[in-house]
Order: C-alpha cells, then structure tokens, then sequence
C-alpha cells in the first residue's frame, strides 16, 4: 500500500483531467485532494469514482465557512459519500456545525488557521486581527482544536509548534505549501520541502503543481514518497 502520508492534489480544471492524472500516477499514490476549483467541473463525481471504483483515500477541500446551520446541512450531505477528510474555516462555531453535520459518518474534520498564501499584509488588508501569523495560527488551531475538530490545515512552518500543543493530542495535521527541492513557489508565502514538513509535526503533506505539471507525475510522486520514505 503506498504511503499515504503524501496527498496529490488534483487542482486541474475538471473531473476529466483529473481522472486522467490519477490514471497516469497509477497505485504509486493513495490519497488524493479535490478543491472548490473542480466544483463545477465535476468535483464531487470524481471524488466518488476515486473512493469507490479505485479506492482512493479523498480529501474535500472545500473550506467551509457559513452560519452553523447553512455548515451543518452541507457536511451532511457531503458526508453521504464516505469521504476521507473535509476543510472547513476553524472558527469554533463552524468546526462544531460540521461535526454535528458529519453525525457518525468517520470523515475528519480538519479546520483551516491562516490560508498558506497569506502573510501578514494581506491579513491587515482584510482587518484582521494584529499579531504575529505563526501566533495567530496557534491560537486558532488551540480554539478549532477546543471546538471539536479532527486536525488542522497549516503551513510548514507552524507544524512543529501546533503538534506541541497539549490540545492536539491525537488530532491530524496536514500540510499544504509543500513544495521540492528546486520546485517554484506559486502563489505559496509559506512553503517548506517534504522533509521539513514531515519532521517538523505534519502527518500529511499536501503537493499539487509539483506532481501534476511535471513531464511525468509519477516519477515526481514517486520521488517525494522515496523523500519521505525512511522519516
């Protein structure tokens, strides 16, 4: 069974292609991420063929933000196709919503700290609150944690710190910004290599762009999971 430490995320335009790619890496990766980008481009009908008719492990990152309610009644429906793991935004009130909306259903609810394309200019942009990032992450990871949720989505650089905390005792954290050796950066502030992120707390790492733009996915997957093989 390949490690599923590493997650491929297919951030590709519609279902087709990401069908395509997930073909092309072959059994060399188990777990796979689908975005908001693919909604509309048959996201969740590729999420389904991949659990079901391939036995894919899916991540749903759909970063769910709303009144409890509105995420409760999303969670359930999205519950219903036995996904993996599920973002939503770690504010307390919408971490608790989609646990109830997931009832007994075993989908991880993982909270979202601070976007990895996000420093602190575009948080005074948006009239957040003052401080520190790596700061600010903890303390919503502590409060997302508090709130019920199954782990947490945060850059590299702050996995060391939030695997400490006495609150995330057995919870997950996962990784996105992770980027090679050599590989460009993207539109991610906060990156570190697989290495990094993996000794430094993350249970998952997360890499798109790297995998599915390269001549041949496989070989790239193949080269993180030979990376992190022995961590």
């Amino acid at each position: 069974m390949p490690d599923d430490r590493l997650i491929v995320a297919l951030d590709v335009p519609d279902a087709l292609r990401g069908l395509q790619m997930a073909e092309q890496i072959g059994n060399a990766v188990s777990f796979y991420k689908i975005g908001l980008g693919m909604l509309t481009g048959g996201g969740l009908a590729l999420a389904n063929e991949l659990k079901q008719d391939y036995g894919k492990r899916i991540f749903l990152d759909m970063k769910l933000f709303d009144i409890g309610a509105t995420v409760e009644a999303a969670v359930r429906g999205l519950a219903q196709f036995d996904l993996d793991f599920l973002t939503v935004h770690g504010d307390p009130h919408v971490v608790r919503a989609a646990q109830e909306g997931k009832g007994s259903k075993d989908l991880k609810i993982l909270a979202v700290t601070i976007l990895t394309s996000l420093d602190r200019a575009d948080l005074d942009a948006s009239c957040l609150k003052a401080g520190n990032v790596q700061d600010l992450v903890i303390e919503r990871a502590v409060n997302a944690f508090t709130a019920g949720a199954d782990g947490v989505i945060a850059s590299p650089q702050e996995a060391a710190l939030i695997s400490a905390l006495p609150e995330a005792a057995g919870k997950l954290i996962v990784t996105p910004g992770v980027r090679p050796a050599g590989a460009g950066l993207g539109d991610q502030k906060r990156v570190a290599t697989p290495t990094q992120a993996i000794r430094d707390g993350a249970d998952h790492i997360v890499v798109g762009r790297p995998i599915w733009q390269a001549p041949n996915p496989r070989s790239a997957a193949t080269m993180i999971l030979d990376e992190i093989a022995n961590i």
